[in-house]
């Protein structure tokens, strides 16, 4: 053998030789990281039921409720309701009121990570827990990926021990509106009453009653679920009605939203079905036949209330199902 093969022989060795060492390292370093990641997720976790044991047991009720500026009002008129009465039974479960059944509903509580539990099948990041109340970050949580660009809801409570017998009150006194809200409120009707375009939806829905037996009116009602509403809020925020006009000038049915001011006024607004199929004359028509049934069957066959938030009238966006028969 030459000296140049023994030269090559040499070389390969060494780099089969160093090339195992960099493997072996590696697969330590990431076996370590591993272990590593696996002993910080376990402190994570006992840290977790720790801090639920240490409110094992004690009963709060919620007091609170407000996105991220401190109002319960979102522009749309939504409004945030505290409702949550509950207690940790065990570091893994919650007792949660059920309005609709007027009773304590067990359910599962699973830490994920960094202060963020699934209770009561919603995502909610742990605030603080103090002596006597606790507070949680409602997450928006798409697929197990949390949506930090929607806007958070805080929901804040109190131990019912210090409701009662610190603050001598009952939660009937902390859930009213605050004066930020009453506020908040006013402004957005007066400029709702103004202009139309910001007309916003009306905790107290509006009221379409029938003042002909010519006409039938039925308001399309979402029923709670049994903890927390379900989607109950879709009872004024999209508060849908179906009429029936019986002897109409033909038979016909169309589907869209109309302006309600607070004087009862109807205003048509917009078709819900898209008329982008239609010719520009067909798409005219439709329009028109939908102005002319709401200036003329419904001004002149419904009696109407106006949507109210806090008391405080103002223009809001109806739905409309509006059937026509012949008969």
């Amino acid at each position: 053998m030459n000296i140049s093969a023994r030269k090559y022989i040499i070389l390969l060795l060494s780099f089969f030789f160093l090339s195992s060492i960099a493997f072996i390292s590696c697969r330590r370093r990431h076996v370590s990281e591993r272990e590593r990641e696996e002993t910080k997720r376990k402190a994570e976790v006992s840290k977790a039921k720790a801090l639920i044991s240490s409110i094992k047991d004690i009963h709060y009720t919620e007091v609170k409720r407000t996105f991220d500026n401190g109002l319960s009002f979102s522009p749309v008129g939504y409004q945030l309701i505290p409702e949550w009465r509950i207690s940790f039974p065990s570091d893994d479960s919650v007792n949660i009121y059920s309005p609709r059944k007027k009773k304590f509903l067990n359910t599962p509580v699973v830490f994920d990570h960094d202060s963020i539990y699934n209770v009561a099948w919603a995502w909610l990041k742990l605030k603080y827990i103090k002596k006597d109340s606790i507070q949680f970050m409602v997450l928006h949580v798409d697929g197990r990926v949390i949506n930090d660009e929607k806007v958070h809801a805080y929901m804040t409570f109190y131990t019912n021990d210090y409701i009662k017998n610190v603050l001598h009150s009952d939660t009937a006194n902390f859930w009213k509106p605050s004066k930020r809200d009453t506020d908040y409120i006013k402004a957005k009707s007066l400029a709702a009453n103004k202009i139309l375009d910001s007309a916003f939806a009306g905790t107290t829905p509006p009221v379409l009653r029938a003042r002909s037996p010519l006409v039938t009116v039925k308001k399309e009602v979402v029923h709670d679920g049994d903890v927390n509403g379900d989607m109950l809020f879709d009872n004024y925020l999209s508060p849908t009605y179906d009429i029936t006009i019986h002897h109409a000038y033909t038979d016909f049915y169309y589907s869209y939203t109309a302006f309600l001011d607070d004087k009862g006024k109807i205003t048509f607004r917009k078709s819900m079905v898209p008329l982008n199929y239609l010719s520009k004359e067909g798409a005219e028509a439709y329009i028109a036949a939908m102005k002319g049934i709401t200036d003329g069957y419904l001004k002149l066959y419904l009696d109407v209330t106006p949507a109210s938030t806090l008391g405080i009238p103002h223009s809001s966006i109806i739905f409309l199902n509006v059937t026509g028969t012949k008969k």
